[in-house]
């Protein structure tokens, strides 16, 4: 894909696939995905040249600098360094970047000006793919928005992003309806539902449930496989009262039936002081939570300590394919704190965000994990198409509880 070309023609579909993605249901993987990922890729690239200029970055690249000279030089934030480093990742995807590694440090040159961004073209396109595509890209557009005044300390990431605007755009993005975000939780909950299969009383806790779309689909995963009546209690947990309320709403309406639980529960806090005991659940279940802990190892050993013997640690994550390689999603996040303020580590976590599959698989480890498992195969799907994000990491506790 040239992004250079307005004529360009339209996203292909990665080839082979189809060997790792055959116990998934055909509609989750589809050509639309595909192409939908492709064109929010893009669609990120033609922000990050947006933003070069909006943040007055240009003049500053005719010599060789890193992302934290740039924002010392520009007066920017220092929290900002991780965000604009995408951006000129981004940029070096294009060609009108150079990059450089010395002593550890990343720097970059502009070869040539980038060509003017076609954003309403490509956003015309992605919704000719598929209308809920709206969904992701009116938020990267409301995010994009704020850089600028993030990046000179104007306004933080959080409150802009959680603003009452902000609110109705994350809602519609973590949505089943949302092409791209939906395949996140099918990865996670169909894991999860085959390490529960065999169990015939389960109790279940999840862990930042959101609006409850992971949950929706972990439900649905369960009825389709006649498991519901072996769900003796399900506690889910979320923060944000805003959300936690639609979530029960609509959880409530569609399993009238079911022992659903609801109440808060902080990641970063031991987990036995928030009500929540040890060694009694069979599955703890998170979707794309738990890369947003202060402190990884922490989150994972709290969530193994309420786990009973044999039980299950099963986490939906975005995954980045390569060590370093920028993705489309960062855009939304990377300005929130909460996503950027935690404790990295050279070996199980070397950035903020979004970790690959073989970190996960560590930092399982390093907690105590034992027959940990990432599905579906992304080590050999990227071989083939780097640009696949989504995947699920399982873990079982085989410690005793005192």
């Amino acid at each position: 894909m040239n992004a250079a070309t307005p004529d360009a023609p339209l996203f292909k579909a990665p080839p082979r696939l189809a060997h790792w993605l055959k116990d998934y249901p055909p509609p989750v993987f589809s050509e639309h995905l595909y192409q939908s990922i492709e064109l929010m890729e893009r669609y990120s690239i033609e922000l990050a040249i947006d933003l070069l200029r909006r943040l007055d970055l240009i003049d500053q690249l005719d010599e060789w600098r890193s992302a934290d000279e740039l924002c010392h030089l520009l007066s920017f934030q220092p929290r900002f360094s991780f965000a604009l480093d995408w951006i000129l990742q981004r940029l070096v995807e294009t060609g009108c970047m150079e990059a450089r590694i010395e002593r550890d440090t990343r720097s970059y040159h502009m070869r040539h000006a980038p060509w003017q961004p076609e954003l309403e073209r490509l956003r015309g396109v992605g919704l000719d793919i598929d209308p809920t595509n709206a969904a992701t890209l009116d938020l990267l557009d409301h995010a994009a928005s704020f850089y600028p005044a993030v990046a000179r300390g104007e306004q933080s990431g959080d409150h802009s992003l959680f603003g009452p605007q902000g609110i109705s755009l994350w809602l519609n993005y973590f949505d089943n309806g949302n092409l791209t975000y939906a395949v996140n939780n099918w990865v996670g909950a169909m894991l999860a539902v085959n390490r529960m299969s065999t169990r015939f009383r389960l109790r279940i806790l999840e862990v930042g449930a959101g609006a409850g779309s992971a949950s929706e689909t972990l439900l649905r995963c369960f009825d389709e496989r006649g498991l519901l009546p072996q769900i003796e209690c399900y506690v889910i947990t979320e923060p944000n009262a805003f959300f936690r309320r639609r979530a029960q709403r609509e959880l409530a309406k569609q399993y009238p039936d079911l022992a659903l639980e609801w109440g808060t529960l902080d990641l970063n806090l031991p987990w036995d002081v928030q009500g929540v005991g040890s060694g009694e659940f069979d599955l703890v279940y998170a979707v794309n939570v738990l890369h947003v802990s202060k402190d990884l190892l922490f989150s994972l050993n709290q969530a193994r300590s309420v786990l009973k013997g044999d039980g299950w640690l099963v986490i939906g994550e975005c995954l980045r394919p390569y060590v370093n390689q920028p993705i489309y999603p960062e855009l939304m996040f990377q300005i929130l704190e909460s996503f950027t303020e935690v404790q990295t580590d050279p070996e199980i976590r070397p950035n903020p965000g979004f970790l690959t599959a073989g970190h996960w698989r560590r930092a399982f480890a390093h907690a105590g994990f034992e027959r940990t498992e990432v599905a579906p195969d992304v080590d050999g799907i990227r071989e083939v198409y780097p640009h696949f994000f989504t995947g699920a990491i399982c873990g079982r506790n085989t410690s005793h509880h005192k």
